[in-house]
């Protein structure tokens, strides 16, 4: 391997086959890295939300099309829409504007710290959307923290559903973006300002086209997870603002009307799916290889006092828009003396549950460990059949088959929960009754992070390093792991901590499927939520504060792995 390295450095482009036996042989094992996958969301999503949609639309065994006009000619739908369009739009915005800047001081930067704080910008990923809404109303909302201080309120407005939305997916921008930005070469922009570009123009012209996949990457992400918020809009929306999603959930739970939420539902998926359309496209033209570098080559401490203001500024942002909020919940959770309401989890109080709240905890490990095995491997299978970009029939299939990968992030949850329990409840899919269920609704989500993570350095990788190692002799199998496993092993254990973070958190569809006697840490919070009283509030907030604990310690730890395995690659660049 080393031998193929020296001769794609040294400009001599090594003999690559190009008989039609190999292009056909390339072929077959695209498609056969691809079967997994496509059969998994053939099973666990297309065939649960079909399921769903046709119990809606279907009356007596006849299709009633008509429904769908009906409900769009409706004028709170309408408004709906338009509500949930240009939300999503101005999350992404104020998003990617708050933390490009973040995204930028993680990758070159080196400070006292970053570990921790890189998993404290992770955990508000994982927080159940209701438990958030509630701590944004403890700080927006009357007598709140702004309310106290200065007498103004946000829970009337959509600034509050915009700032929370920022709180969640800080994370996506940071490490998607980050993550690629850390292992660009930082010597081509410094040849463009030698040759008299200015900072600004260098970073324009160099840096900002090679990350262009990653941010487009991200900036997808946030869109659909803002376009199909919930748990935020709903809380803090009040009954004056609705997305899709909580519409969906109001006319399936409260009015209980299966048509109206089916053409919802329809709508939604037509919307995520010419969004990942014009997406493919767009970024399909910009990828190309990059040079990567090892990420610890390119972090410095921060130079002179801008970069030391930028950091501040960054450090600041991050105190005010996702630490405040977690304070606010550590303080609730001690409201009662004594650690009282910790105490209250481990004792079965009012039959709200069949076993101690404190049992979720364990059930929420064991969810999120077999998601995210689920995830790494579909994803990666994924990931891998996606590297290459092909043209013609097969290159229209390849494109088609990235685009089912990232709908269950457009899908209504709700939709795909409700589904699990429709369609997966009979032989030889009845999977009602077993732990599984739970792992593969969650691992649904973790699958997209997989693939948007690993698909980015995948393609960077010099394909002629490929060809030089095949010219020598290697299998497929040893070219992978030889030549692309070295490149990709810290994007695999991102998109790992990815997974498990969102398996941790995923509430919408695992409400429906989770078993009493087997809670989630989302699903006990908001039952406990649910129910009046003081101490029931304060045990969701402790079962929160646990939550948050558990993915600090489990990012604290992925923090740690990748640090090791960059020490012990250092002699590789």
């Amino acid at each position: 391997m080393d031998l193929a390295r020296t001769e794609v450095e040294a400009g001599a482009r090594p003999r690559s086959p190009r008989s039609s036996r190999s292009a056909r042989r390339g072929s077959v094992a695209r498609l056969g890295l691809m079967a997994v996958p496509a059969a998994f969301f053939g099973v666990f999503f297309a065939y649960p939300v079909v399921a769903i949609t046709a119990r809606g639309l279907k009356v007596d065994g006849v299709w009633r099309f008509g429904r769908i006009a009906d409900v769009l000619g409706q004028p709170d739908i309408r408004h709906v829409l338009w509500f949930t369009t240009w939300q999503a739009l101005a999350s992404t915005a104020l998003t990617l504007l708050v933390a490009l800047p973040g995204a930028y001081v993680f990758a070159r930067f080196e400070f006292r710290g970053k570990q921790i704080l890189r998993a404290v910008v992770t955990v508000p990923f994982v927080l159940p959307t209701l438990v958030v809404g509630t701590a944004f109303l403890a700080l927006l909302g009357r007598g709140g923290l702004l309310d106290e201080l200065w007498g103004v309120r946000l829970d009337t407005t959509v600034w509050a559903i915009l700032l929370a939305h920022v709180f969640f997916n800080y994370a996506v921008v940071v490490r998607t973006v980050g993550g690629l930005w850390s292992q660009l070469d930082p010597r081509q922009e410094e040849a463009a300002r030698v040759l008299g570009a200015s900072p600004f123009a260098a970073w324009r012209r160099v840096t900002l086209p090679a990350l262009g996949p990653a941010v487009a990457a991200a900036a997808l992400m946030v869109f659909l997870f803002t376009f199909t918020s919930f748990g935020v809009v709903q809380i803090l929306g009040g009954p004056t603002f609705s997305t899709l999603e909580v519409e969906i959930y109001r006319q399936t739970s409260e009015i209980f009307d299966l048509s109206t939420a089916a053409v919802l539902t329809l709508v939604q998926f037509v919307a995520v799916g010419a969004i990942l359309a014009v997406h493919a496209r767009t970024v399909r033209r910009r990828e190309t290889a990059l040079r990567l570098v090892d990420a610890g080559a390119t972090a410095r401490p921060p130079r002179g006092a801008g970069q030391w203001a930028l950091l501040a500024g960054v450090l600041g942002s991050i105190a005010v828009l996702l630490v405040l909020p977690l304070a606010v919940l550590v303080e609730r959770s001690l409201d009662a003396p004594g650690f009282g309401y910790y105490k209250a989890l481990t004792r079965n109080e009012g039959s709200l549950f069949l076993v101690p709240p404190i049992d979720a905890v364990g059930n929420s490990l064991r969810y999120a460990f077999a998601a995210t095995a689920i995830a790494l491997l579909i994803g990666g299978l994924a990931a891998a059949a996606l590297t290459r970009r092909d043209t013609g029939r097969l290159g229209r299939l390849v494109r088609g088959f990235d685009a089912l990968l990232m709908l269950p992030l457009g899908v209504s949850a709700v939709t795909v929960g409700f589904g699990f329990l429709i369609a997966l409840d009979e032989p030889p899919l009845d999977l009602r009754s077993t732990w599984i269920l739970v792992p593969l609704a969650q691992a649904l989500v973790g699958v997209p992070f997989v693939v948007r993570t690993m698909l980015p350095v995948l393609r960077a990788v010099d394909g002629r390093l490929r060809e030089a190692a095949a010219v020598l002799g290697a299998s497929p199998w040893r070219v992978w792991r030889e030549v692309d496993l070295p490149m990709v092993r810290r994007a695999l254990l991102i998109a790992a901590g990815f997974a498990f973070a969102v398996s941790l958190g995923e509430f919408g569809a695992t409400v429906f499927i989770a078993r009493p006697d087997n809670p989630t840490l989302p699903v006990a919070v908001a039952r406990l939520l649910g129910r009046a009283g003081d101490l029931n509030y304060g045990q969701a907030m402790a079962l929160s504060t646990i939550l948050m604990l558990v993915c600090a310690v489990a990012l604290l730890v992925l923090e740690r792995l990748r640090t090791d395995l960059r020490s012990d690659r250092t002699g590789e660049f």
